[in-house]
């Protein structure tokens, strides 16, 4: 080490220094001492390693305390938080995905905040089962005969393959050979679960007979997956489900299907087409369907497995299944989701209620909210416009849904400074842009959101120096 490096060593800060400034106070005692020094051993480290690799970094202590205040001011917030939707995309999967109903929301604070009958049997003073508490309920919605719950479809998914093809072979289209959001691609999640992959047909078609001439004494499974937001079009093909289950009855094979986001009601009554229920797999005779809790069934994060009670059993006594159960909060979400859904009032659910959204009350509520806005906040310029929206989740891609947004827009700002500064309010608001002006898409908006945006519009207002004639 040169003299040089070691003189600028020495006028990095001591620790006793930083630790004396008078903002350190309040710091410590939102995160802690410890912490605030951690911070701080941070900072110095990252000096002291520009030093040694011959960088010349400058060594003050303001600067070292002003990013010392950045990072201590992230750490110190919630991370976590609500957001505004304005993106018109329903199962925003980086927004959380689907909201709770009212009565889920119920659900879960009752049942976090006191002692529950999460294994406990009323009736028999005994030890009962979790998975009791929601079962029946999927059986009447799914027309199943048995159904259990894991913590999301990624481990719906493993755990069926590890109880039903360890160790032998599964078949699957080439053309379902895909990768889901978050590296999630079923070659690689086959592999983990012990199972032998058996690719069969092509990527645009794959006919019954493909599948046929692919059964073996190994083979343990068919596996149809849902392809997501993936599509081929024009010359393509696939096996029905109906041939497929004839197919496993006649060798004696599982019949299993991924079906991702898992509508379990009539899709067409939402003006959806295209997609299969969980019902119409359970009636085409598939032995098993796995599907997600909190995209087209509007609950929580929650993998479900409905199927044949003998099949189902097995995945119960599977050793991965206690690794995968979902805690009493995702139960007692679910079965009140669950019981929304058989009472005939699935629009009470964010979710559906969304999806099935008319494009007359959509304008009729675009137009309302630019009203409010344009009131009072002059200096912006607020109109209506149509829009296509999103299911969102990987669920019908192909079908976007018309809609309708406020657009906003400022003489100063462009709409990349105003998306930021929406973003960074402090209950954030996440929008679109399009065309110079930002979107407010009012499909995903809900209860409260409007007062949140006229929120962050008079902070962007009144931290620029933008008259606002009033609060929202």
């Amino acid at each position: 080490m040169n003299e040089g490096i070691r003189e600028l060593l020495k006028q990095i800060p001591s620790m006793e220094i930083l630790l004396s400034q008078p903002w350190v106070t309040a710091y410590e005692e939102k995160v802690g001492r410890p912490a605030v020094k951690g911070v701080f051993s941070d900072i110095i480290g990252e000096i002291r390693k520009s030093l040694l690799e011959g960088s010349t970094p400058t060594i003050d202590i303001d600067r070292i305390c002003i990013e010392a205040k950045t990072r201590l001011s992230r750490h110190s917030s919630r991370s976590l938080k609500p957001v505004v939707n304005a993106t018109g995309v329903v199962i925003h999967t980086n927004l959380g995905r689907s909201c709770l109903c009212a009565s889920a929301v119920e659900a879960v604070m009752e049942c976090s905040s006191a002692y529950s009958t999460l294994e406990y049997d009323l009736s028999t003073g005994e030890r009962g089962h979790r998975n009791s508490h929601v079962e029946w309920l999927l059986c009447q919605v799914t027309g199943a005969d048995a159904a259990v719950v894991v913590n999301n479809n990624a481990g719906a998914v493993i755990l069926s393959l590890a109880a039903l093809g360890s160790g032998r072979e599964a078949i699957v289209s080439r053309g379902e050979l895909v990768e889901i959001g978050g590296s999630f691609r079923i070659p690689d999640i086959m592999s983990i679960s012990g199972t032998r992959l058996v690719e069969v047909g092509t990527t645009n078609r794959t006919h019954l007979e493909d599948y046929a001439r692919a059964v073996t004494e190994d083979t343990s499974l068919i596996l149809k997956v849902h392809p997501s937001n993936f599509r081929v079009v024009g010359f393509r093909s696939e096996a029905a489900r109906e041939d497929l289950a004839a197919l496993a009855r006649e060798k004696d094979l599982v019949f299993m299907e991924d079906l991702g986001s898992g509508f379990l009601l009539d899709a067409e009554a939402f003006g959806l087409r295209g997609e299969s229920s969980v019902r119409d797999c359970v009636l085409a005779g598939v032995d098993l369907v796995t599907f997600s809790g909190d995209k087209m069934l509007g609950g929580p994060q929650a993998g479900v497995i409905a199927g044949r009670s003998q099949i189902v059993e097995r995945l119960r006594k599977h050793p991965l299944m206690r690794a995968l159960r979902p805690d009493k909060m995702t139960l007692a979400a679910l079965e009140a989701t669950l019981r929304k859904v058989l009472e005939g009032n699935s629009r009470e659910i964010p979710t559906l209620a969304m999806i099935s959204a008319q494009p007359e009350g959509l304008l009729q509520k675009a137009r309302q909210v630019s009203r409010q806005l344009k009131k009072k906040f002059p200096d912006f310029s607020f109109s209506t416009t149509t829009v296509q929206d999103a299911v969102g989740g990987g669920s019908y891609p192909e079908i976007p849904l018309p809609g309708f947004a406020v657009a906003i827009s400022h003489p100063v700002f462009s709409s990349g400074h105003l998306q930021k500064r929406l973003r960074e309010s402090e209950f954030p608001v996440i929008a679109s842009a399009r065309e110079g002006v930002v979107l407010l898409h009012v499909r995903t908006l809900r209860d409260g959101d409007v007062a949140r945006i006229g929120s962050a519009l008079r902070g962007i207002s009144s931290g620029t120096g933008v008259a606002s004639d009033g609060a929202s």
